[in-house]
């Protein structure tokens, strides 16, 4: 399996101006031996209006190129799907587009955008659009041989039922789910892995899972038949390219001894 470092890794050094998308690229492809990008749309910057410019994603296309890395995922905040309010929904509906063309532009292989709602689970209201809305993005994805679909990520997306249902409902074969992997929501995070493996098409491992319990989430989804990358995801925000350095060695260690075995 591939091995990518999540751009919110490194979310305290970006908020305090030390890091910037090109330094990204730079550490992932030199400081951690990677020919993978994981890109988190906070790393492009704070302000769409500035970082979607053709010009701007030009040069990080071109940093992609001349590093050897290929964009094994796309994710974008602040423009999920559902919001109550119409006009904000339809606001988040157009930069979702742009973020969505600005994937394919630099070539990603997978894209996230969250489904948005703030309660335990969608109303039906709520779960029929985002069903809609999500069966237009993968058909549009699988025709550009790409990805698309939510995070288990906050809302509703949290819960496993919840999202196993989400899957099944869109039923299209360019959709799938960002795995944030082990959480317990509800049951074990056994339980909670087992039951989205299956419709993953990328996953986002965190210091706690990779700590306590890495090799039985590599075994889920090596059973599960996942063909895709393994995204290191470091939360604290502090110390973070010797915390990232850790976490990234625990992974590729697992790997490695899983293919030894």
């Amino acid at each position: 399996m591939q091995i990518s470092i999540a751009g919110f890794s490194f979310h305290g050094a970006l908020a305090a101006g030390a890091m910037d998308v090109f330094g990204y690229l730079e550490s992932c492809r030199y400081r951690y031996q990677l020919d993978t990008a994981d890109l988190w749309s906070g790393v492009l910057g704070s302000d769409p209006e500035r970082y979607l410019r053709p010009e701007f994603l030009g040069k990080v296309r071109d940093g992609l190129r001349d590093r050897g890395l290929t964009l094994v995922n796309y994710h974008a905040d602040g423009c999920h799907i559902w919001e109550d309010d119409p006009a904000v929904r339809g606001k988040y509906e157009a930069l979702a587009l742009r973020h969505i063309e600005a994937a394919e532009f630099l070539g990603a292989r997978t894209v996230r955008i969250d489904a948005g709602g703030r309660d335990r689970t969608w109303t039906p209201e709520q779960f029929d659009h985002i069903v809609a809305v999500y069966r237009a993005w993968a058909r549009r994805a699988h025709d550009g041989g790409y990805s698309i679909g939510p995070e288990t990520h906050w809302g509703p997306e949290n819960y496993a039922d919840n999202m196993a249902t989400l899957a099944k409902a869109v039923g299209a074969p360019g959709f799938g789910i960002l795995l944030h992997m082990g959480k317990e929501l509800p049951g074990t995070a056994e339980e909670y892995d087992r039951a989205l493996a299956p419709f993953a098409i990328h996953t986002h491992i965190d210091a706690r899972t990779t700590q306590t319990r890495l090799d039985q989430a590599l075994a889920i989804l090596r059973q599960a038949d996942y063909r895709g990358c393994l995204g290191v995801e470091h939360h604290s925000g502090k110390n973070e390219y010797a915390e990232v350095a850790v976490q990234l060695a625990m992974v590729r260690r697992a790997v490695a001894a899983q293919g030894a075995a």
